[in-house]
Order: C-alpha cells, then structure tokens, then sequence
C-alpha cells in the first residue's frame, strides 16, 4: 500500500523536505506537497528587489513544477491551496484549492512547514498569497520607492537594517529615509547594533530611537497619497512611503489550538525533540511555524534536513533521531549591496567584508538553483 507523506508549505523549510524524500526513490511512498503559491520565492532577497532594477522576476520566483518534474510523476503531487483545517486523530487535511474547491487530504506523514506571514500583509517582506499577489506586492512596492523623495521604515530587526541599507545605497544622497527604533538599539540590541547603526548612518539613514508607531493614517491635509506615522510618544511624521518590517504571524490556523504554544499569543507549534509536534502521530513541524530557538534561514535548514530524515525513519519502522541544529548561531546582516554586520554566537564579531561575501553580495539568490535542482538536500 503507498503510504502518503502530505507536506503543507512549498517554501524553503517545504521544498527542503520535499527533495530529500523524493532524492531517495523511496519505494510505495507519494509526497504530496500543498502550497497557495505556485511558485518558490526567495524572500530573503526581497529587501533589494524593492530597488527598481536589481533583481528580476525570475532570479527570485521559479516554478515548483520545474523542481518535483525531475522525479518520477507516480512519487509526487503538487497541490495548490492552503490548509483550512488539520485533524491529527483522523490523519486528515482540509485544503481550499485555488479554484474554490475544497479537498480533504489523508495522510500516513505529514509535515507543517507552512512558515509566518509578515504582520503588515501588502510588503514583500513574505509570500501571503499566491503567485500573482506577490508579484503585485513586489512590483507596487518598488514603483512607490521610485516615486518616494520620503521613506520611513518601522522596525529596526534585521529586516528593517537591511530594508533601510538597500534605501540608503541607493538613494541615501538624494531621498530623506528614516528608520524607526521602538528600543534604545536596533537589532534588538544585538552585539552587532553599533555597527549596524554606524554603517546606516554612512549611508545617509536617519535612526529615530524610542520611536515606536502607534497607527498610521492618510495625510489628510496633503496631496499624493502621503502618510502619517503617529508614533507612541504623540510625535507625527508625514511621509511619501510607510514600509512597516515589524513582526511575524506563524501561519497556523489551521492547527487545533491544544498544538499550539500560548506562550505571549505566538501561536507556534509545539515540538519535541524531533521536531515531532507533542501529542501528535506522525505529525512534524520545521521553519517559521516552530522558530525555535528562533525563525532564521540556517535554523529552518537544519530543521527541515532532520524532519526528512525523521519521516524517512519512521516510514521504514525505525526510531527518529534527535534534530539537530546549526553547529553555531550566526546572525548576518547586509546594509547595503556593499557592506554588512554579524556575529557568531554572542561573542565573535564578522568583519564587513564576510557578511558581504556571504550575504550582502548577492543576498545568496544563486542558492534559489539548490531549490529547484534538488541539491539543496
């Protein structure tokens, strides 16, 4: 009897899976992989792609199509929708397709990978729909930095740095660009925050500290559709474009709430040592929707590597071994297509020049081949 092995997420902690299953021919065994968009999106790159010109369409989207057509069409299906309702006692999923219909999925594995979505859903910052929507976000977002002469930028992580670095070395000379720190540091105070706001500073970026936004509205009194940052401390600013990069909203609805950490409202899923969700059969979780001991794209790797292996595993009646994590914790930060700022673990300092490298050079969109050749896993 084929034994089916449902994967909800088609993005990197998804697709990761998806290849190490498939890589191993993996006898009576169909992976089923369900995503709402059509495509593989490389978001890390979308803090640059907002700079008209400097990333194409298809160096950060490719068919997921193009990476399952390269194993045999028996092994794999490619579901297009998002999961509406998971029961892990029946091993069941309810899928509301792209075309409206509603599919129920039975499973014998399944895999949670179905990531966060930013807290602000029309930025690019991550793929909070289809295919179409993202390539509207991206587009539209980009037109209206070309438009902006003024661009305030809410959140000062890692998301918000590089935003701002990419508006800053490209337009740090002649636009106004703010960047919004709701602490006393950006980068959550990271050992890297001083440098991280040094280099900003170089490139013409504005930080305005203790500034955490309040709401925002449409200027009233102003022409060409300019907006007002009200910011906690009863300061207003008036810009030509508000691009929030504040927060993540794990992507997990779908999952009975018992699953679910309530830990300050963060709604990820609960795991156990072998990223096997607690109180589930067969039920894994990897990426965004776990984010532990934190979201970051050299965790959600690892964690997909050990859930593919774990599956495998259990699939041949064998026990699951302890997931693992990356030997270090590394955080890297690109400010800019010229510079950059990291650390390894909380003592070691990466000079510019191997963020840049690493990073800051080409926001490693090459590693989008990996995703679609497979090699990746």
């Amino acid at each position: 009897m084929t034994k089916t092995v449902v994967i909800l997420g088609g993005s990197v902690a998804g697709l990761h899976v998806a290849h190490a299953l498939l890589k191993k021919n993996l006898q009576d065994v169909k992976v089923v992989l369900v995503s709402k968009n059509t495509h593989f999106y490389w978001n890390l790159a979308s803090v640059r792609a907002i700079i008209p010109g400097q990333i194409k369409d298809e160096d950060i989207f490719q068919p997921l199509e193009t990476a399952l057509s390269r194993y045999p069409a028996d092994s794999w299906e490619l579901v297009i929708g998002s999961a509406r309702a998971a029961d892990f006692d029946t091993k069941t999923v309810e899928i509301a397709r792209a075309d409206n219909t509603v599919t129920i999925l039975p499973y014998h594995q399944l895999v949670l990978a179905t990531g966060a979505r930013s807290t602000a859903p029309d930025m690019p910052w991550k793929a909070s729909g289809s295919y179409a929507e993202a390539l509207a976000s991206l587009h539209g977002t980009a037109a209206r930095v070309a438009d902006a002469k003024h661009i305030v930028v809410a959140g000062a992580g890692g998301t918000g740095i590089e935003v701002a670095g990419e508006l800053g070395y490209e337009y740090g000379k002649t636009k106004e660009i703010i960047l919004l720190c709701s602490g006393d540091k950006v980068a959550g105070g990271h050992g890297v925050a001083a440098a991280a706001a040094n280099e900003l500073r170089k490139l013409n970026v504005a930080i305005k500290y203790g500034a955490r936004v309040q709401e925002t509205r449409p200027a009233a009194a102003e022409g060409g559709g300019k907006t007002e940052v009200i910011l906690a401390n009863g300061e207003t600013l008036t810009t030509d474009l508000y691009l929030p990069t504040t927060g993540l909203v794990p992507n997990t609805e779908y999952i009975p709430a018992r699953f679910l950490s309530a830990d300050a409202g963060s709604h990820t899923v609960l795991v156990d040592e072998y990223l096997r969700v607690l109180d589930a059969e067969n039920v894994w979780a990897c990426g965004d929707v776990v984010s532990k001991p934190r979201a970051g794209f050299f965790i959600t790797q690892k964690q997909a590597a050990s859930v593919a292996k774990n599956v495998e595993a259990v699939l041949a009646g064998l026990a699951p071994a302890v997931a693992k994590g990356p030997p270090v914790d590394i955080f890297a930060c690109a400010v800019g297509r010229g510079r950059g700022v990291g650390r390894i673990n909380n003592s070691i300092r990466m000079p510019s020049i191997m963020v840049w490298a690493a990073k800051g050079r080409t926001l490693a969109v090459p590693m989008v081949k990996g995703y679609i050749d497979g090699s990746v896993a």
